[in-house]
């Protein structure tokens, strides 16, 4: 019995580290200085919070609603699993109080997309970092 056991957690742990992401909140390199809490990097995602500490714009973009990424990015970052921010973003569109954030269809084109927007954010796999965008650190 124990055996089984053993074989089973090796075989659960091998698989759910294979599937785990190192993902990361990037914005475009003009952002200077910005700190988020997890409450407010919740706020952004939900389309509830419009502009940045100085004012300016903020443009959220995410990745496909069934992407691996942006399903861990829900659950880890956000709290919450993405048919629950997809609620909120739809219910904002269809009372005609919000919109919903831009999709991408690929870290690549996340990347890209926030290095060229003033105000963007967004996040991708920590391996994708490069100089074109900024790594905000770990949502307090």
């Amino acid at each position: 019995m124990s055996k089984l056991f053993k074989i089973c957690l090796i075989v659960w742990c091998t698989s759910s580290v294979s599937g785990a992401y190192a993902q990361v909140l990037i914005v475009n390199p003009e952002n200077s200085d910005i700190q988020l809490t997890r409450n407010s990097v919740r706020a952004i995602f939900a389309m509830r919070t419009p502009r940045w500490p100085n004012g300016s714009l903020i443009q959220v973009f995410v990745l496909e609603d069934k992407d691996p990424l942006h399903s861990s990015f829900c659950k880890e970052i956000l709290g919450m699993f993405p048919y629950q921010l997809r609620r909120i973003w739809d219910r904002q569109v269809f009372s005609g109080t919000g919109i919903s954030p831009i999709t991408v269809k690929s870290v690549q084109e996340m990347r890209e997309q926030v290095a060229q927007t003033p105000g963007a954010i967004g996040y991708i796999d920590s391996d994708l970092i490069n100089d074109t965008v900024r790594q905000i650190g770990d949502p307090l």
